[in-house]
């Protein structure tokens, strides 16, 4: 970091990705900085400013990196790996320390689970603590049981036809049997509930419990949301019923701009293959965060593009740049395994891939970036 680039980060203030900290300093305090940043998306602690962005300076702290050091690797459970440096500004020097999102979700300080919310920490809301486990793969999501359904709200048939394609018939078993089967294969919990993942797989009605396991699609007579609304559906069912209706719906709404040269048509611009567009809705529902209550799937169509937004960011060790070259993950194993054997997605990790190159193909260029507690895919049009 240069003198100018440091003079600058400090003239914009404390926010989401920087904190002020004077000297002397607490260990712990140092300690909840980096678990916060960590536990969100990173950010920069300078040491030796104040508050109001007054350089001080570390004059004097010659030990300072090994002091630093310390805490990330003993303060912070789980160990944490941070980076330091130092600028000059008009011959006083800033430490800078840069924390990375974390790897290894969720660190502590203490008994603590810190999150960074603007310029403040916070301890962790039982649901933000929740996705960090998820995140971790401690635990997931759609293996929970869902409270009040029951073995009456799934689809008998749908079963019945996804268990004949191994050769099972399913519905000529005794209850036992089958009740014993559908807890073996993820559907059902222990304690006779239907999981999550098997309520989106085989639910007769899932937004009945989960009315966040939907879609909205909106198209826009323009470039921005404030444009004119042209059509505007809620999409529900199972996650297979709603990747099918979305993909149609999409296609339904994509005009085909085109001239006619002699007795033919001739299209002037080229649109995202199907394929594409039901890769990215794919991967959209087996992958979001269903913890994120009242946050649904939004698929918005403008005139230059296609923004698919799910909720819930990518697990610690997946960047947008591994998206790229082909790393999976398995945010909902149960929901991957189901998709998976239903064909509509493989565990090889060729889906994002596979959009980036079709889409380079016709000359567009695909966005993928994280905002907040959300994944947008954007394919521009």
């Amino acid at each position: 970091m240069t003198p100018q680039e440091l003079q600058t980060l400090i003239q914009q203030g404390e926010n989401a990705a920087v904190e002020f900290k004077a000297l002397p300093l607490r260990p712990e305090a140092l300690a909840r900085e980096m678990v916060a940043f960590a536990n969100s998306a990173g950010g920069t602690i300078l040491l030796g400013v104040a508050d109001d962005g007054t350089v001080l300076g570390i004059d004097g702290s010659e030990q300072l990196e090994e002091w630093v050091m310390n805490i990330a690797r003993t303060a912070v459970i789980p160990a944490l790996t941070v980076t330091y440096g130092t600028v000059a500004i008009n011959a006083t020097r800033v430490a800078v320390v840069g924390v990375p999102k974390g790897s290894d979700k969720p660190y502590q300080t203490g008994d603590k689970y810190l999150m960074r919310v603007g310029s403040t920490n916070r301890v962790a809301t039982q649901s933000e603590l929740m996705r960090l486990f998820q995140m971790s793969g401690v635990f997931h999501y759609d293996t929970l049981p869902v409270a009040n359904a029951g073995i009456n709200d799934l689809n008998m048939a749908a079963l019945d036809s996804y268990f004949a394609n191994y050769g099972f018939e399913f519905s000529k078993e005794a209850d036992i049997a089958r009740r014993q089967l559908l807890i073996n294969t993820d559907i059902l919990a222990p304690s006779g509930e239907p999981t999550i993942g098997g309520l989106l797989m085989f639910g007769i009605n899932p937004s009945r419990y989960l009315p966040q396991a939907a879609i909205m699609f909106a198209h826009f007579n323009g470039l921005e949301i404030a444009a004119e609304l042209i059509d505007r559906q809620e999409i529900i069912g199972t996650l297979p019923q709603q990747v099918d209706a979305a993909v149609a719906v999409m296609k339904n709404n994509l005009l085909r701009p085109s001239t006619i040269e002699g007795m033919k048509r001739k299209d002037t611009r080229q649109l995202p293959p199907d394929k594409v567009l039901r890769e990215m809705v794919v991967n959209a529902c087996v992958h979001r965060n269903y913890a994120i209550a009242g946050s649904r799937i939004r698929i918005f169509m403008f005139d230059d593009r296609i923004e698919c937004i799910s909720p819930g960011r990518l697990p610690n060790t997946v960047t947008v740049a591994k998206l790229r070259s082909g790393v999976s993950y398995a945010s909902n194993p149960v929901l991957l395994k189901f998709m998976d054997n239903l064909r509509y997605i493989d565990r090889l990790g060729r889906g994002f891939p596979m959009i980036y190159r079709e889409m380079q193909q016709i000359g567009k260029e695909v966005n993928v970036y994280e905002l907040g507690e959300e994944l947008r895919v954007v394919l521009p049009l």
